[in-house]
């Protein structure tokens, strides 16, 4: 799977729910602030197969010449579909079309001509199948019920579903952000981020170690505030973080450790999945998290594994059900979080290299980590 936050997918359950239109009026209302990357995905079953638009009358499919074929638009007034994308204001357009068996090798070519950086908005159901946008739309139009195979295989992996009417669509084009290069819209999740420890490895307040002139912890809140619907911060000292805007939630017992703190502030979100965060982990994974979050849907905790004993509890997805087995764990006295997640129906994720989590606990760990960051701007 190839990773492009910053692009954005917009896909269909069938023909004629609006793809050209919706990715059309994106490109329209974001080429004001950056420049914006068109793309069309033909995806044909295989060389001699008809045409996945149920034509015969335009080639496109029969006169393929390999594995994939790449075309640059320069035409901004014919009624082709990449045609209306570089009218609607995209800085170049491109055309690809690839055998399904050959997605991933054609987007790779397509990515060395744009740059896996260059912020896009892509036209396409089935290349989900081989990549993790920034962000994944999926449309649902009146003739919705005949949905396409490629559409059932990826539906799934929707961030937000849209119906379009033959006229509007049901969702305010505002919901959608782009920031730093990376798409991002509101999931119905609360983001709960945990600061209220000791910091007594590192020797003073970790929430608030610098990162690039911020604080650590509004580092970690801009990285994920664009794909949550709510935000809570869990800390005993409300007035530290009024910065943030976001409300604060205190536990209604101190010194009882995160436990408390996830249990006061599950009670406080408006959300069924929750996604809790340490304030020591300055480096989000943002696909990880929707994967999370995806799975949560099914269990009542999602959790990372590092190995078969070590695990994430304070990076995890938390629904709303787990409650009432925290707060059991709270009344018997347990106060560690894998005690309390023993008793519900959790989700394991076991953890590849390249996703393995910074927790910056000592000065050390923190030195490290801006070394690195900086190392990286360089």
């Amino acid at each position: 799977m190839i990773e492009i936050p910053s692009m954005l997918m917009v896909g269909a359950e069938g023909s004629g729910a609006g793809k050209t239109e919706l990715a059309c009026s994106l490109i329209k209302k974001f080429s004001s602030q950056r420049g914006i990357i068109g793309i069309k995905v033909t995806t044909i079953e295989e060389a001699s197969s008809g045409c996945p638009r149920g034509r015969s009358d335009c080639g496109v499919c029969s006169s393929l010449n390999g594995n994939y074929y790449i075309t640059d638009e320069i035409d901004n007034r014919a009624d082709k579909d990449t045609c209306k994308m570089l009218a609607s204001g995209a800085n170049r357009v491109f055309w690809l079309r690839a055998l399904k068996t050959h997605l991933q090798e054609a987007i790779a070519a397509l990515l060395n001509i744009i740059g896996d950086s260059d912020v896009s908005v892509c036209e396409s159901t089935s290349l989900r199948r081989v990549v993790e946008p920034g962000l994944f739309v999926m449309l649902k139009g009146r003739d919705s019920e005949n949905s396409k195979a490629s559409a059932k295989d990826v539906a799934q992996y929707a961030d937000r579903i849209v119906f379009f009417d033959g006229n509007e669509f049901d969702m305010d084009l505002d919901e959608i952000e782009l920031a730093d290069g990376t798409w991002g819209c509101k999931m119905e999740a609360t983001l709960i981020i945990l600061a209220g420890g000791d910091s007594a490895r590192m020797g003073q307040d970790k929430s608030m170690l610098l990162i690039n002139g911020q604080p650590m912890i509004r580092h970690i809140y801009d990285q994920l505030r664009p794909h949550f619907n709510q935000v809570l911060i869990s800390s005993n000292d409300i007035s530290k973080y009024n910065f943030l805007g976001v409300d604060v939630i205190p536990d209604r017992v101190t010194d009882q450790g995160p436990l408390m703190g996830i249990a006061c502030a599950l009670q406080a979100s408006i959300n069924d999945l929750n996604f809790i965060i340490a304030c020591d982990i300055p480096q989000v994974n943002v696909a990880l998290i929707k994967t999370m979050l995806r799975e949560g849907r099914n269990y009542d905790a999602v959790v990372p594994r590092i190995d078969q004993s070590r695990f994430e509890p304070l990076f995890a997805v938390y629904k709303k059900d787990a409650l009432a087995a925290i707060e059991d764990a709270l009344a018997s006295g347990q106060h560690r979080v894998m005690e309390a997640l023993s008793r519900c129906k959790v989700k394991h994720i076991d953890l590849t290299d390249a996703q393995q989590l910074t927790n910056v606990n000592t000065m050390n760990d923190y030195r490290e980590f801006v070394g690195k960051k900086n190392d990286a701007a360089i």
